[in-house]
């Protein structure tokens, strides 16, 4: 028969162009056709994968009323049991419980369940993951990710991060969740220009992808093709960085290209751990990028206008869940005095008076030269002679003849500093006395390795040459990590870092490497070289050590040297900051609440003018403690507060896990296919002697279908797949692989087998053929609770919304006795009657010519019957769901209400009539067709897509 546009639902097999095909996934496409994504069946497609617009192609299906029922004759049913596990691992979970994601490869706590459970009970999955530092947000991502895989969601993937954290995210995806991202880095890029013609869309060439962002910042050629471009997930890591900058600052590239983004994917997954800089209108921007609808007026919102969009946590918040999951760190000042020829530089620097800083100030927020000096010198002399030169120069060529008394002030200043040779500088002299003491005991670990943060370039250079000649050590032992490098050399150094083989022993690292990447695999040690202005950049260089899967005491120490001839006022200041940084991890749990600024520049600026006025440290201190007071009362009080800051989500009840029915554990599955499918291919496939598992070698037909599913990485050297269900095992074994030697993968070689793994999609394909189209096995088993004239029709029904996702995804038997409709039974109700869920089933074969003849005559009944099920579970469907669609549209139209009287309010003035319309026009038709996306979500199909899956006949047992 012809399909109909009500029957194509993943699972149906039809033939398209004479070859018969599997429906894998179905969506409705941008002309409001049915798009279908199918495996080839037949010998000629076979395997294949491939698109078909339905209108314009004659579909034919078949009527479940006439399917032939074929006895299952094979030992203890195996291929009966192949063939219903493949379809029921189909089946589509529709509710809000966690499914997968909660066994993934990781020690997850409650916590982390939290966000996908909190977005799977939204109509569409859009929130901003804003942990704070090292909870583990990549791990959150990733376990909403899963659920929304194995819904059907997550067919196509983007990812976009900063470029040192693509190949990290991309392997934790994969070690830990099975996913698969193909990371565009610009290696990768090259390729693909070179393989693939001038015009060709790369982002459909691969399903998964990570990106750095600034290469979609950079790139025209690769925006065009994003606005081409729709994905079914979309992930922006640091997402921070595509706010809309607040107080003036204007919409960045970053942020133009975000909200390009957001509206080429129906799920929108953000993560930051710093996700505002103060400003409600920033936070507004990212709030708005994941529902457009959600804050009308982006300076004044509540908590309740965010709703679910949002949540954060701090340590603090999880206190009791992460207990011995977190190492309490460590935390030292060392202090030293400053040098005889350190003490005349910063007693010539406490003297300084410049004109330029009276001449080239054009605002308050400006700061002086001399503090900009202070700042460079309190990172290192070689910073600061750096800073000096510069400017002695740009001075002689901007203002010739001019500013000259400053200009010798300056030279004679870079005189004292050309004076501090290493042993002069007593930061350094303390950095190499400890790294040299036995009590910090860093010499006596082979694989022990520091990371050491600067802010300025030069003063990481100037660490990096003096510690490989004064520690001995060679230069592939001491490396540098900063901004200029490229993606490929950034991700190489954080990659060898993490590696016990690799050389490295110290990395010195500007502020990049602050920002969301893992240094804690080989390291617990953390020296500040020199001390940020920002109690953000304390809490974001913290976090590299101190997080989630570290396993030693954090050591963290602060390098300060104090002044004995000036008062020190500038050092006794970033003493008060590494003072607050600890109150503030220890009792609030965000640092950025005390300065209230939410932005780094702008906390630098307060320290810079705690400096500039001379504030003692007793007046900075206080100063930065009343400060959320006055944020809270320059941004509209509590409520504003409450909307920026406080999404514990305290009140959300507990994550919801389901462990779904299956025939076949995990490995079970996959080696009973194996073994029977060698009856017609040869599969080479061993049990795994270290740990329960499998090793499968690669025949060539599965190894091309295996290098499409899986990471270029990932796929084995020696092809020979290696598989465990144990998920510890794999953990260790993902440790060890950031351990390997440096001839080595850093790929774990045996991979987590779950159910999300890429081999079983394969395999679902291979047991679907087991029995043809228009077939279904039938069953015969004999048992105590299961007797000759029972029948138990196992079927299978799915209702999709009008996008074609299936939100009703039912499978129940149909109980008949001789001949005559009994009862509906659950799933498992069926399985237990027959037994047939049991492991080790024997198959008497004792079905006759009469149980075949008896089976087929009631399919006509059968299917009717099946329909009135599916009709009330339809109707327990609407009567669910129409409240919260009628909630989503009363809501829908309150928003556009107070958006039209917030943007026209803007257009008050009849000289902007016409803007008021066209601004009119542009809400109308943004919450239109967010009504109509709602609709498009919740409203179901009137008929349902059935097919018969199996047939349990009662036989008389021996």
């Amino acid at each position: 028969m012809i399909a109909t546009e009500q029957q194509l639902a993943p699972g149906l097999r039809i033939i398209i162009r004479d070859e018969e095909w599997a429906i894998k996934k179905v969506e409705t496409n941008s002309f409001g056709g049915k798009t279908l994504y199918c495996v080839g069946i037949s010998p000629l497609v076979q395997d294949q994968e491939e698109v078909f617009i339905a209108e314009l192609e004659q579909i034919d299906a078949v009527d479940p009323k006439s399917v032939q029922l074929i006895p299952d004759k094979s030992s203890f049913f195996v291929q009966s049991r192949l063939y219903i596990e493949s379809h029921l691992r189909q089946k589509t979970p529709t509710d809000a419980a966690l499914h997968v994601g909660y066994r993934a490869a990781m020690d997850s706590m409650d916590y982390q369940l939290l966000p996908a459970s909190i977005a799977l009970r939204q109509p569409r999955q859009r929130i901003l993951i804003a942990d704070s530092v090292g909870l583990g947000k990549t791990l959150e991502a990733g376990i909403l990710l899963s659920e929304l895989i194995s819904r059907g969601k997550g067919k196509r993937i983007l990812v976009v991060t900063v470029k040192s954290m693509m190949t990290q995210f991309q392997k934790e995806m994969w070690n830990r969740f099975d996913i698969p991202l193909t990371r565009l880095d610009s290696n990768r890029i090259a390729r693909i220009r070179a393989q693939l013609p001038s015009n060709y869309n790369p982002f459909y060439y691969f399903d998964k992808t990570i990106i750095s962002v600034d290469t979609l910042k950079r790139d025209i050629e690769y925006r065009t093709h994003l606005e081409k471009s729709y994905w079914d997930i979309i992930v922006i890591d640091e997402a921070h960085n595509v706010a809309e900058r607040g107080r003036g600052q204007g919409t960045s590239q970053r942020s133009r290209l975000a909200q390009l983004l957001a509206d080429r994917s129906d799920t929108l997954i953000m993560l930051s751990a710093t996700p505002h800089d103060g400003s409600p209108a920033s936070f507004a921007s990212l709030m708005n990028m994941l529902d457009k609808t959600a804050i009308p007026n982006p300076t004044s919102y509540t908590k309740e206008d965010v709703g679910d969009l949002c949540i954060r946590r701090f340590k603090r918040d999880v206190k009791n869940q992460i207990a011995g999951s977190f190492q309490e760190r460590s935390v030292f000042t060392e202090k030293c005095d400053a040098t005889t020829k350190e003490e005349k530089a910063f007693y010539f620097l406490s003297q300084l008076r410049l004109e330029m800083d009276l001449v080239t100030r054009t605002k308050p927020t400006d700061r002086l030269f001399r503090t900009i000096i202070t700042k460079s010198l309190l990172s290192s002399p070689a910073a600061c002679l750096v800073t000096i030169k510069e400017r002695i120069k740009r001075t002689k060529d901007q203002h010739p003849g001019k500013l000259l008394e400053d200009i010798a002030k300056l030279e004679e200043l870079q005189m004292l500093l050309e004076a501090i040779g290493p042993g002069d500088f007593s930061r350094y002299q303390k950095l190499l006395s400890l790294l040299r003491s036995s009590q910090y005991g860093w010499k006596k670990v082979p694989d022990d390795r520091i990371v050491i943060f600067t802010e300025r370039i030069e003063t990481m250079r100037f660490l990096t040459a003096n510690l490989r000649h004064d520690l001995g050590l060679k230069e592939n032992e001491v490396v540098e990590l900063y901004g200029g490098m490229s993606d490929k050399d950034q991700q190489k150094v954080v990659e060898d870092f993490g590696r016990s083989e690799s050389p490295i022993r110290i990395l010195v690292a500007s502020d990049v490497a602050s920002e969301g990447i893992n240094l804690h695999y080989l390291s617990h040690r953390l020296i500040h070289f020199d001390i940020p202005w920002s109690l953000m950049v304390f809490q974001q260089r913290n976090g590299r050590i101190d997080r989630y899967g570290q396993t030693k005491k954090p050591d963290i120490r602060y390098l300060v040297q104090i002044s004995q001839t000036v008062s020190g006022g500038d050092i006794a200041n970033l003493l008060i900051l590494i003072k607050k940084e600890k109150a503030a991890y220890d009792n609030i749990g965000d640092p950025a609440l005390l300065m209230g600024k939410f932005n780094i520049e702008e906390e630098e600026a307060i320290t810079a003018a705690a400096i500039e006025n001379g504030l003692t440290a007793e007046q900075f201190d206080a100063s930065i403690s009343e400060n959320p007071a006055d944020f809270q009362e320059e941004t509209g009080g509590t409520s504003m507060l409450d909307a920026l800051l406080d999404f514990a989500q305290e009140d959300q009840p507990k994550a919801t896990t389901v462990s779904d029915a299956t025939l076949f554990g995990d490995l079970d599955y996959l080696s009973q296919a194996l073994s029977f499918f060698s009856g017609s291919e040869s599969y080479e496939a061993k049990p795994m002697t270290v740990v329960e598992g499998i090793a499968i070698k690669l025949t060539s037909k599965l190894k091309t279908r295996l290098s499409a599913l899986l990471p270029e990485e990932a796929m084995p050297g020696d092809d020979t797949l290696r598989l465990s269900p144990n998920k510890t095992f794999c953990m260790e074994e993902m440790r060890k692989s950031m351990q390997n030697s440096m001839d080595e993968t850093s790929w774990p070689q045996t991979q987590y087998l779950w159910s999300l793994h890429p081999i079983f999609s394969w395999v679902n394909d291979k047991s679907r053929l087991l029995f043809g189209r228009g077939q279904a096995p039938l069953i015969g088993i004999g048992s105590s609770s299961f007797l000759p004239g029972d029948t138990i029709y196992l079927m299978a029904g799915t209702v999709p919304n009008r996008k074609s996702a299936a939100v009703i995804d039912e499978w129940f038997g149909l109980l008949y006795r001789n001949g005559k409709f009994e009862k509906k039974l659950t799933l498992t109700e069926a399985l237990e009657m027959t037994g047939y869920g049991k492991k080790g089933v024997p198959n008497t074969n004792r079905l006759s010519e009469e149980d075949l003849a008896q089976a087929t005559a009631s399919l006509g009944d059968v299917v009717d019957q099946a329909h009135a099920v599916m009709d009330g579970f339809c109707e327990a469907y609407n009567e669910r769901t129409k409240p919260i669609l009628d909630e989503e549209l009363e809501k829908l139209e309150k928003l556009e209400d107070r958006s039209k009287a917030y943007q026209l309010s803007l257009f008050d003035s009849e000289t902007y009539y016409n803007k008021r319309q066209r601004e009119e026009r542009r809400i109308e038709a943004i919450f239109s067709s967010y009504e109509q996306w709602y609709r498009d979500t919740i409203e179901i199909e009137k008929s349902s897509y059935l097919r018969v899956v199996a047939v349990f006949k009662g036989v008389s047992a021996l």
